[in-house]
């Protein structure tokens, strides 16, 4: 089960705090990381690669974002790129998506950015 989604459930969101200071007792399988944040494999992919990108820094939705937060939302994005190009999909196309209170879905309050590629992308998503 996805650390994310097993947080929705447990309500235990100091589980994933453990998991940015790498402190979880969870197998993680960490793709990236630097100073501002990690990424990880999505256990619940939506597409055959499907990583969470969570900064170190906790903040609660994208509301709360500050203009002190530009570099590590910058950083965040620059993962993104960064892993699909080691992944081999940059040039064929991703979706990067942020999740941001009750209607858009977001059920575990520490942002993170989920990177989908490896399939077509269809529109209108959700």
């Amino acid at each position: 089960m996805d650390i994310l989604w097993s947080l929705k459930d447990t309500g235990d969101h100091q589980e994933l705090h453990r998991v940015v200071r790498r402190q979880s007792q969870m197998c993680l399988r960490y793709r990236y990381e630097n100073e501002h944040g990690r990424a990880f494999n999505d256990t619940s992919p939506a597409a055959p690669t499907h990583i969470l990108i969570i900064p170190k820094e906790h903040i609660s939705t994208l509301n709360d974002l500050e203009e002190d937060h530009k570099e590590i939302i910058g950083e965040i994005f620059l993962a993104a790129k960064e892993i699909a190009a080691e992944k081999g999909f940059a040039e064929s196309g991703y979706r990067t998506v942020f999740n941001c209170n009750g209607h858009g879905q977001q059920t575990v309050f520490h942002i993170h950015l989920h990177l989908i590629g490896e399939r077509q992308m269809t529109w209108p998503p959700g």
